[in-house]
């Protein structure tokens, strides 16, 4: 069983509130607390390119030599890179009591927002959450061929078509000659210093790139990301992530005008620990679950597939796939040495413990 979901990617820079829980009468000496459990995402990139016809593109092979002009306006995407992470939110099925006894000192738990245990008796600072890569949508200017500076008066009033294309590629030519006359020191009227030179052979090559792109044709991308969320709870075998079209881009799973990108995922074999002994000492576990849960997460194979083609191969830990165990409240009562516990609030399992 699981749930995708496909976001528009938004960026990331906030980071992870925690908040300070202190047991106290109050409360009963008492925190509650939630487990996470794993949710995939799976980062998208998506290159849009749009194509624009060249004006004089029948002539471009005649005059330039270049024989793959654009002919005609285009949009095409393209499936850029995938990359995969996990994030864990709270599991509703695995919420519990952090309980002490009153005679611990100042017993506290450090909590997030949404109530995944950071640490106990220590103080949590939550490391800054990675920007994403992209703030923005990544757009490449577009060469413009239709720029009102390159059509100047001598093509203007050329009549036909082929007679602008023959003054607009000797315009090229002359461009090109005088650029070259610049560079060689054969120019009639040098520029007085590096500088200016520098400024009027950019000049030179803006105009010519101008002009060629009447031939030519122009292009633009623009690169978007997609995140799209998973919730596994078993083995996935070829499961549709999400269709791609190079026409339309990303479309959803059932939308059959793309192609489809499936998505594999296989759990590895859990420990003995985790393995399910005799139902007596299944019993005897959950009598034991009196202290402080954790996880101890298991693991995945993922590989992302399309057209038979390999986009993404990795491991991820994942919390739902491992199992719990739990450290014993004794730990917690010595008044002058109070045990200290970390914990990777993204799996439920212990990073450190410091007595």
């Amino acid at each position: 069983m699981s749930i995708i979901c496909l976001l528009l990617c938004m960026p990331l820079g906030a980071q992870t509130k925690v908040t300070k829980k202190i047991a106290a009468k109050s409360n009963d000496f008492g925190i509650t607390y939630s487990l996470p459990k794993t949710l995939l995402i799976i980062n998208v990139e998506v290159i849009k390119i749009k194509t624009k016809a060249a004006p004089y593109y029948r002539y471009a092979e005649k005059y330039l030599g270049v024989k793959n002009p654009v002919t005609e306006d285009k949009t095409s995407y393209q499936l850029g890179r995938i990359s995969l992470s996990g994030k864990g939110i709270p599991d509703i099925d695995n919420t519990y009591i952090v309980e002490f006894k009153a005679g611990t000192t100042a017993p506290y738990v450090y909590l997030t927002e949404d109530g995944l245990i950071c640490s106990i008796n220590a103080e949590y600072e939550a490391p800054k959450e990675a920007e994403a890569p992209q703030e923005a949508p990544a757009v490449e200017p577009e060469q413009s061929g239709g720029d009102a500076a390159v059509f100047f008066e001598e093509l203007l009033m050329a009549g036909s078509t082929a007679k602008q294309a023959e003054v607009a590629a000797r315009q090229i030519y002359r461009i090109h000659e005088s650029r070259l006359n610049i560079l060689t020191g054969e120019a009639d009227n040098l520029p007085p210093d590096g500088e200016a030179m520098k400024l009027v052979i950019q000049q030179l090559e803006q105009q010519e790139k101008a002009l060629t792109t009447l031939f030519t044709g122009s292009s633009s991308r623009e690169t978007s990301y997609y995140d799209i969320t998973l919730t596994p709870y078993e083995d996935l075998e070829r499961e549709v992530l999400f269709r791609f079209s190079e026409l339309l881009g990303i479309v959803d799973a059932d939308d059959l005008a793309g192609e489809p990108v499936y998505i594999s995922l296989k759990a590895a074999d859990l420990p003995a620990a985790a393995q399910a002994a005799d139902p007596k000492e299944a019993e005897k576990k959950e009598k034991m679950r009196k202290g402080i849960l954790y996880n101890v997460p298991g693991k995945a194979g993922v590989e992302i597939l399309m057209n038979r083609k390999s986009l993404y191969k990795g491991e991820i830990p994942i919390a739902q796939f491992g199992y719990l165990e739990n450290l014993a409240p004794t730990m917690f009562e010595d008044r002058k040495k109070p045990v200290k516990v970390y914990f990777y609030p993204e799996t439920g399992a212990i990073r450190q413990i410091i007595q």
